[in-house]
C-alpha cells in the first residue's frame, strides 16, 4: 500500500530535486539548449556579492527572529497556561495570526509602516518615525522581523503550551513548600521539562526563517534597493525572471546544504543540552 505514495513522492519531490541538481552543473537558462559547465556556477556564486549580501541578510533576520519568537512565545504560553479567565478564547486569538495569509498580512503591515505609524509619529512629534522605515535601507529589515515574529508566534506558542501542560502541578506545589520562587521554579522545573519542545521550536523557527520569502515579497519586495533581498527571493528572481535558471539552481543546492547543516547542528547542540538539564 505504500507503493503509490512512494511513486508520487519520487515523481513530485525526489525526481525534480535530482533534476535540479543536474541542471546546476549546466548553463541552462530555463529554455533552449544547454551544455555542462561543471562547477562553474558554484565557483561564481562564491564571487557573487549580491548572493553574499542576501545570505548575510537572511541569517541576520533568521537569528534575530528565532530568538524573539521563542522568547515571546514562551512568555505568552506561560500566561495562557496560568489560571486565568477566557483561556480558550485567548488561545484562539493568539493563534489567529498564524492561520492568516502572509501576503495579506504583509500588505496590511506595509500600510501600517508606510502611512499609519508616520502619521501617529508626526502627531506625537517623534521625528525619527515620521518616515516609513521600509524606505530606509538600514531599518527596513526591522519591519520584516516585526511582521515575521507577529505572524509566527501563534504556532510556537501552541507547542510551548503543549509542553507546559505535561508538567504535573504537584511539582510546583512541592517547590512552593520548599520556598522556591517563581524564577527558581522556572529554571529548575519548567524549562528543563519543556526543553524538548524548546529544541523543536528553535529548529523549526530557524529553518522557517532561513526560507523567508512571502514576508519579504509582501512587505518590501526585497527593497529598498536590495537591502532586504533574502536568498529565496534571489533564487526566485534570478531563476525565473533573470534567465539564470542553472546558476540559481546551484544557489538553491548550496542553500539546501546550509539549512541542513544548521538544522543538524541545532539538534545536536540542543539535545546535548537537554541531557545536561
Amino acid at each position: 500500500m505504500t507503493i503509490p505514495a512512494l511513486v508520487l513522492f519520487f515523481t513530485f519531490h525526489t525526481l525534480p530535486a535530482l533534476t535540479g541538481i543536474l541542471y546546476s552543473f549546466t548553463d541552462w537558462k530555463g529554455y533552449g539548449t544547454w551544455d555542462f559547465v561543471g562547477f562553474k556556477n558554484y565557483i561564481n556564486l562564491f564571487k557573487d556579492s549580491r548572493a553574499l549580501d542576501s545570505y548575510i541578510f537572511t541569517f541576520k533576520f533568521a537569528v534575530i527572529a528565532t530568538i524573539l519568537v521563542n522568547i515571546i512565545s514562551l512568555l505568552i504560553a506561560m500566561g495562557l497556561n496560568a489560571k486565568i479567565k477566557f483561556k480558550t478564547a485567548l488561545r484562539a486569538i493568539y493563534f489567529t495570526p498564524y492561520i492568516l495569509s502572509i501576503l495579506v498580512v504583509g500588505y496590511i503591515f506595509n500600510y501600517i509602516f508606510t502611512f499609519f505609524l508616520p502619521d501617529i509619529a508626526q502627531t506625537l512629534g517623534i521625528n525619527t518615525l515620521t518616515k516609513s522605515i521600509l524606505g530606509n535601507p538600514d531599518l527596513a529589515w526591522i519591519g520584516v522581523v516585526i511582521l515575521a515574529v507577529w505572524q509566527s508566534c501563534g504556532f510556537n506558542t501552541l507547542l510551548y503550551l503543549s509542553g507546559l501542560q505535561t508538567i504535573p502541578d504537584n511539582l510546583y506545589e512541592a517547590a512552593s513548600i520548599d520556598g522556591a520562587g517563581r524564577w527558581r521554579q522556572f529554571t529548575n522545573i519548567t524549562f528543563p521539562l519543556i526543553s524538548p519542545f524548546f529544541t523543536i521550536n528553535m529548529v523549526l523557527a530557524m529553518k522557517g526563517f532561513l526560507m523567508v520569502f512571502d514576508h519579504v515579497m509582501a512587505l518590501t519586495s526585497g527593497g529598498p534597493g536590495r537591502a532586504t533581498e533574502s536568498i529565496s527571493l534571489l533564487i526566485y528572481r534570478g531563476g525565473f525572471a533573470g534567465g539564470e535558471f542553472a546558476y540559481q539552481t546551484a544557489n538553491a543546492v548550496i542553500y539546501f546544504i546550509v539549512i541542513l547543516v544548521v538544522s543538524v547542528f541545532q539538534i545536536k547542540v540542543l539535545q546535548k543540552r537537554e541531557v545536561e538539564l
